[in-house]
């Protein structure tokens, strides 16, 4: 019988410290996600500083209970999310990461913060892997608070980066326009909550970028301050429109793409992806199937980084105690 292969994974990007172990790169025995939301609220936003520090007082406890139903010695190898991300959260994981597999004795692997989120497309439930559901090549969509990036992935470790947002990502957007409606923190569901009660009916720009892949909101980010300065409009409807306007694009845009490429799937990832509204127009309008990951784990999540790191480790991908963190850290 093939022995299982359990990863470690520590992810401190930006906000959430989290560790998780999963099996063959699929199954997940434990996901642990300590968040900062409530501390950076009062912000409006995440502050760097604040995001270390509280990974300094957390990354211990967190990977502890990770590791409650597991033994030391079942862990094969352990993967840390090395980039790209805030500098001083990046190099908390990293550092204890490299300081458990030096005590431990086990290897290290760096993982791409973005490669990660499309592996949650490979995390139970239901099934996946090598003869699951995913198949190459296939377009994944990668929308966070930080990114929106459009890419071809031919196999593991196979990436050609296809588009990218110029200017805000949509999970920026998200929060900026939540902050110009006071809608709170953080944007994306605080505009999907708004919109619910509202109709898409008020007229905002689309940049489509005609003859490119990549994505721009700035503008449309622009139109939306101008709209609600002029007053006589209802916040909900103005949610739903925004809402609506970022959806079109990421979604046609991205069906474009799969059609030219002639992909066997698209697949969606990042916290953006966890919107109910852009899942529903993908499902409606792809021509070719479209994998979602269940909400929790398209926000920032360990398991993510535990499957992507199994697949490294299949590849001999194994990392040195030199490892160093990358914030501005791109794929493909």
């Amino acid at each position: 019988m093939r022995t299982k292969t359990k990863i470690l994974g520590i992810e401190t990007s930006c906000d959430e410290t989290a560790a998780a172990v999963v099996e063959d790169g699929s199954r997940i025995i434990s996901d642990v996600v300590a968040s900062q939301i409530d501390i950076h609220a009062r912000y409006g936003g995440v502050v760097p500083e604040v995001a270390s520090r509280q990974h300094l007082l957390t990354i211990i406890p967190v990977v502890s209970q990770a590791m409650t139903e597991i033994s030391w010695q079942d862990i094969n190898g352990i993967a840390v999310t090395f980039g790209p991300g805030l500098a001083g959260s990046l190099l908390v994981g990293v550092n204890v990461a490299k300081a458990i597999a030096l005590a431990k004795k086990l290897p290290i692997t760096g993982v791409n913060h973005l490669e990660a989120h499309i592996y949650a497309n490979w995390l139970d439930p239901p099934p996946a892997g090598e003869n699951g559901r995913v198949k190459f090549p296939c377009l994944c969509l990668i929308v966070s608070g930080g990114h929106s990036d459009l890419v071809l992935m031919k196999g593991h470790g196979q990436f050609e980066k296809l588009g990218r947002t110029r200017d805000d990502a949509a999970g920026e957007a998200f929060d900026k326009a939540a902050r110009i409606l006071d809608l709170g923190y953080p944007g994306g569901p605080a505009i999907e909550r708004a919109a619910r009660s509202g109709i898409p009916c008020l007229p905002l720009p689309r940049a489509w970028l005609k003859g490119s892949h990549d994505f721009s909101f700035s503008g449309l980010k622009t139109a939306l301050w101008h709209l609600v300065h002029k007053g006589g409009v209802s916040v909900a409807d103005v949610a739903a429109s925004f809402q609506l306007a970022i959806v079109d694009v990421l979604v046609a845009k991205t069906i474009e793409a799969a059609k030219q490429l002639k992909v066997e799937q698209i697949l969606l990832s990042g916290g953006v992806a966890a919107n109910k509204t852009l899942t529903r127009h993908f499902l409606a309008s792809s021509p070719v199937p479209v994998l979602i990951p269940p909400p929790h784990l398209c926000t920032d999540n360990a398991a993510m980084v535990a499957a992507c790191g199994y697949y490294h480790f299949q590849a001999g991908k194994i990392s040195g105690y030199d490892l160093d963190v990358v914030p501005s850290l791109s794929l493909g």
